[in-house]
């Protein structure tokens, strides 16, 4: 396995905001999005077995993994250690790549960012709202026929694009729009980026 970073915080996102975690980033990913806001391309080698010795180390116990796109090299002998020892194992994904025969995940977050969805189930969808994407609302209205079990529209962070006053204005009209696309759209729920708000990794 390829790993760029294992450290230990609060999830962020989603259904388990505020949550201890133990987040395992893969390295690699099979998309190359404008706003990414991670740097996974770089990692070291380790053994399924030094992952789980390193996450072992925290006292949490759920396991975020992440990346990049995890799909690409999540096995199920690794998941089957982790709950070995015991932990919540939950994914972040884009959706364009099957989970492995036999990987039994417990929570899947799938963020996609382009159809067909691959993964076979989705436990929350969490879609990107950008006001300045021109199809913005009609992908909107293609992913809400997607199965799932919780449905969420995060507003993007304009950080990697823009700077000052005008990051600060495109933010705001990005979550104004998010808040008020979901008002009227009462299936999705809003996901704010809490982890950047309070200032942690």
């Amino acid at each position: 396995m390829k790993v760029n970073e294992i450290f230990y915080s609060l999830q962020g996102e989603g259904l388990y905001t505020g949550t201890p975690a133990v987040f395992v980033r893969f390295s690699g990913c099979n998309t190359r999005c404008a706003f990414c806001d991670t740097q996974h391309q770089h990692g070291t080698e380790m053994t399924e077995e030094n992952v789980v010795d390193t996450i072992m180390k925290y006292p949490a116990r759920h396991v975020v993994i992440t990346g990049g796109e995890p799909t690409l090299q999540l096995t199920a002998s690794f998941v089957r250690l982790l709950h070995g020892q015991g932990f919540f194992v939950q994914i972040e994904t884009n959706g364009s790549v099957p989970l492995p025969d036999g990987c039994d995940i417990d929570w899947i977050t799938c963020s996609p960012k382009d159809l067909p969805i691959r993964i076979q189930r989705i436990d929350e969808l969490k879609v990107l709202f950008d006001v300045r994407n021109a199809d913005n609302e009609s992908r909107i209205r293609q992913y809400a026929g997607i199965k799932a079990k919780e449905y969420r529209l995060q507003p993007v962070d304009a950080s990697l694009s823009l700077h000052g006053k005008e990051l600060e204005d495109q933010n705001r009209i990005n979550l104004e729009t998010t808040i008020n696309y979901i008002l009227q759209n009462p299936k999705w729920k809003l996901s704010l980026q809490t982890h950047k708000i309070i200032n942690v990794r």
